[in-house]
């Protein structure tokens, strides 16, 4: 059996491009536990407010809950759940899975496969990454479900895999770069070690692993922090090509007035003559999939600067979900 073709093929909530990353986030969590204890069974009572964690941090900014994917994920051939009256999964109720004692781990096909070959674990978790989530949060993710990829055994195949299923343009960043003649399109840093870039990354509007193309009117050159911001929800484009900073960011240091909030309002810097901006449906999808809130309103910015940030903004933007 292909596991990494199983797992890469998770079925999942669509609606016009949303996101819905709560199987793979589950799956995470659950190899995250059996690199800890192989026999471990997750209660659903104990780890839902580990699971809703998850969501809030990296699934969809709306509300949403764990009970969903505990119950469909059995579908998917790579799960299983018991109740204490026995196997089979009770429903997808918070409610019952809750009061039935509903308990969930790895299928046991899948737990034998990993027995055989333990450098399985690390190959379906990038798969699952790669799949689903942008590179600047993979690290970060693994952290948070306990995953550690170092050991030996458990990182011998990098993402690289799913990447040629879709034939990922790994010219991506030298084109976008370029675009933006290897400035930060936000805060302008252009860092060099010699006469090579340092600090500067090419990132996807809407995200690769949903659909997301490797051209120039998908990409912004970005520094390595706002990047993470931007894939995280903090900073967002408007229809006026306008910096969006969100309100449910709160930074009192100088350095997050300065490198932050300072940046509610800013026209984005690039991309050079020639060259295509951002375009309108990519950045309506990060509005609605990855923004997270309201943005900020510019105070005291003059005309040259649109006086409000929210001006171009479509409905999903200012009431997201």
């Amino acid at each position: 059996m292909d596991w990494l073709d199983r797992v890469a093929k998770l079925r999942r909530w669509s609606n016009n491009g949303s996101r819905a990353p709560h199987k793979p986030l589950l799956l995470l969590y659950a190899l995250g536990s059996h690199q800890r204890d192989a026999e471990r069974e997750l209660r659903y009572g104990a780890v839902e407010e580990d699971l809703k964690r998850l969501l809030v941090e990296y699934g969809p900014s709306h509300p949403t809950t764990p009970a969903y994917p505990f119950h469909h994920l059995v579908s998917d051939g790579v799960w299983e759940v018991r109740t204490d009256r026995g196997a089979g999964s009770p429903g997808s109720g918070v409610g019952v899975l809750r009061s039935s004692g509903a308990a969930g781990r790895l299928a046991p096909d899948l737990r034998a496969a990993l027995r055989r070959d333990p450098s399985l674990l690390g190959r379906l978790v990038r798969v699952l990454l790669d799949t689903h989530f942008p590179p600047s949060l993979h690290l970060e993710l693994c952290e948070a479900v306990g995953l550690d990829l170092e050991p030996a055994g458990t990182g011998a195949v990098t993402g690289a895999d799913v990447a040629a299923r879709r034939g990922r343009d790994r010219r991506m960043r030298e084109l976008i770069l370029t675009a933006y003649e290897f400035q930060c399109a936000f805060c302008g840093y252009d860092g060099m070690l010699g006469a090579t870039s340092v600090g500067l990354e090419a990132a996807h509007v809407r995200w690769w692993s949903h659909d997301g193309p490797d051209e120039v009117e998908n990409g912004l050159c970005l520094c390595s922090l706002h990047h993470k911001l931007f894939d995280k929800g903090v900073l967002g484009l408007g229809d006026d090509h306008r910096i969006l900073v969100s309100q449910r960011f709160v930074g009192r240091s100088e350095a997050s007035r300065q490198h932050v909030l300072a940046l509610v309002g800013r026209p984005v810097l690039g991309p050079q003559t020639g060259n295509p901006p951002v375009a309108r449906q990519h950045r309506e999808w990060h509005a609605r999939q990855v923004f997270r809130g309201v943005p900020r309103v510019a105070v005291g910015i003059g005309a040259g600067w649109g006086g409000r940030s929210t001006g171009g903004l479509c409905r999903a933007d200012r009431n997201p979900g």
